[in-house]
């Protein structure tokens, strides 16, 4: 089995020829400072740390998490390397230098959140929620909690977790039953159970910051009467940290198919000590802004995952002999063989289309951010909207495919555990069911997206698609596609919509992954990268799945006149 290599050559590329982030940035004040040797230093120490000293813990980590006297033990080396990480001003990449941040974009940040996803991404999960509960603190806390918390998540001292569902609601968060109960000095007292917590509890940082969803006593029933709490496992005490748990308990650990480095709790909380974020009975507005950052985030989880089972399975073919040419001559390396050939080139085109993909609309998120021209950021937003539930599940669907492509690649060996892909395979497979299953990401796209406002956005978007496709025979075919594309959306009936809404964002992300491979094929002049191959490659052998996804969307609307009639 061999080591992850970030993928450094093929970073630069998307960053600096494709999309020209630093560029980008010289509109956006803040960021103009951000030059090409900042964007290049930060990834090689990035790379540094995912390959020395997080890459040799992803194999130990699938042993999985201990509860020992109600506390989470972390695998072996999972606490040493988040200490290296804090200690690095890892975690403090893209937070506000008012909080101790070093204010850089979230094209760095999230590059490094691939090369942590690649090297461990059980791991990766630590330090990948917080800079979400960063953001939505930031927006939504008082001046009082965000001068307490905000510096403490900034430099990694303190991790955070998402305290959303309960056994008996699962998806449906109007379903939720924790009670918050107001105190006599604006405090609450939270009691409840939770269950599915990301990093729940673990022993590498000192404390953690819950994101709890619970009622208030007057709240309305349903998810318009959620409110928002921040409750620590341990209550903040002069300098330092009260002892005890806040009223915390870990009543259970989960026993998972994969991802089992990652601590996924349950909890209850007995009349925890929490404090109000944002407005009464708005919880779930403000838990979006850490929801979204999330489902960007597993977007770039599966962009990471794929990049190491493409790495893993190229060096399987190019060494492991098997199959010989004519007659007695010698056996040849697998990559000789045209099928394997083709499960190489699919890997490679989802994984870099898909490292695209989060690269531009992490470019986006800090053109909303920070850009001077407020027109350019309401536009950057409005695609950050439509495309990161695409982004969720197109990619999260592809990285099962991409790691099923490395067990296949390898063979037998790819079944056994000794070669490493089928640790891949099982711990892509949750990719889907995060920050919302993949059905759910379909309809908030096509539902509260594209029929919300009959389809104004996505006729922006192809728009813009259309102005920048380079000009080729691929490009020709992708163009023919676009108003297609509107036309069999608008044409939806919306009592069919969650029928094909799946089909519909899988079109969509078929259509904007090929232009962003398009781009780069076009940037790519000397050929150096690779581009123009694994472009041609996708549109000879993936595209034509928008044509089925296409058809079948096309196919509801007189299926429903017939039942009409």
């Amino acid at each position: 089995m061999s080591a992850y290599r970030a993928p450094l050559e093929q970073m630069r590329f998307v960053l600096h020829e494709v999309l020209a982030v630093t560029d980008a940035y010289a509109a956006m004040p803040g960021y103009a400072g951000v030059d090409r040797a900042l964007v290049d230093q930060i990834l090689d120490e990035a790379a540094d740390f995912a390959a020395g000293v997080l890459a040799p813990t992803r194999v130990a980590g699938d042993q999985g998490c201990r509860l020992e006297d109600g506390r989470v033990a972390l695998p072996p080396g999972f606490a040493d390397a988040y200490r290296v990480f804090v200690d690095g001003g890892w975690p403090a990449l893209a937070c506000a230098a008012e909080h101790g941040g070093q204010g850089l974009p979230m094209v760095l940040a999230n590059a490094l959140l691939e090369m942590l996803n690649a090297a461990n991404p059980s791991w990766a999960m630590f330090p990948g929620i917080a800079h979400g509960a960063y953001e939505l603190l930031r927006a939504h806390a008082d001046a009082e909690l965000q001068s307490r918390y905000l510096p403490k998540i900034a430099s990694g001292a303190w991790t955070t977790s998402m305290c959303l569902t309960e056994a008996q609601a699962g998806s449906d968060l109007g379903l939720v039953r924790t009670r918050a109960e107001p105190l006599a000095d604006g405090r609450y007292a939270i009691s409840g159970a939770k269950l599915f917590i990301s990093g729940g509890d673990h022993d590498a940082a000192e404390n953690i910051v819950h994101l709890v969803l619970a009622r208030l006593p007057d709240a309305p029933p349903g998810s318009k009467g959620l409110s928002l709490f921040l409750v620590p496992r341990q209550l903040p005490e002069g300098d330092g940290l009260a002892a005890g748990s806040n009223g915390i308990a870990v009543v259970g650990l989960e026993h998972k198919m994969g991802m089992r480095g990652s601590a996924t709790c349950a909890l209850n909380f007995e009349r925890a000590q929490g404090w109000l974020v944002g407005e009464p009975n708005r919880g779930l507005a403000c838990m979006f802004v850490m929801m979204n950052a999330a489902r960007l985030g597993v977007a770039v989880q599966s962009v990471g995952a794929g990049e190491l089972a493409c790495q893993l399975a190229q060096a399987y073919a190019e060494t492991r002999l098997q199959g010989r040419g004519a007659g007695d001559a010698p056996a040849v390396p697998l990559i000789e063989h045209a099928d394997v050939r083709r499960m190489l080139m699919t890997q490679r085109a989802w994984t870099q289309g898909g490292r695209l993909l989060t690269s531009w609309l992490s470019l986006q998120l800090d053109i909303e951010a920070a850009h001077a021209d407020a027109g350019e950021r309401e536009r950057a937003g409005e695609r950050l909207a439509l495309l990161t539930p695409v982004a969720k599940a197109f990619l999260s669907d592809n990285a099962h495919d991409v790691a099923h492509l490395a067990i296949q690649v390898h063979g037998g060996h790819g079944y056994v555990c000794e070669y490493g892909v089928e640790q891949i395979a099982r711990d892509v497979r949750v990719f889907s069911i995060y920050e919302g299953t993949n059905g759910i990401q379909a309809l908030d796209l096509v539902v509260r997206k594209l029929l919300g406002d009959r389809g104004l956005r996505l006729q922006r978007l192809l728009d813009e698609i259309d102005a920048a496709l380079p000009p080729s025979a691929h490009g020709d075919a992708l163009r023919a596609r676009l108003p297609p594309l509107r036309d069999a959306l608008l044409a939806l009936p919306p009592v069919d919509a969650a029928e094909v809404a799946v089909h519909l964002l899988r079109a969509l992300g078929l259509l904007v992954v090929g232009w962003l491979l398009l781009r780069a094929a076009a940037a790519d002049r000397g050929g150096m990268h690779g581009a123009g191959e694994v472009a041609a490659f996708y549109f000879r052998h993936l595209f034509a799945e928008f044509d089925y996804r296409l058809a079948v969307v096309r196919g509801a609307a007189p299926r429903a006149a017939g039942i009409a009639a």
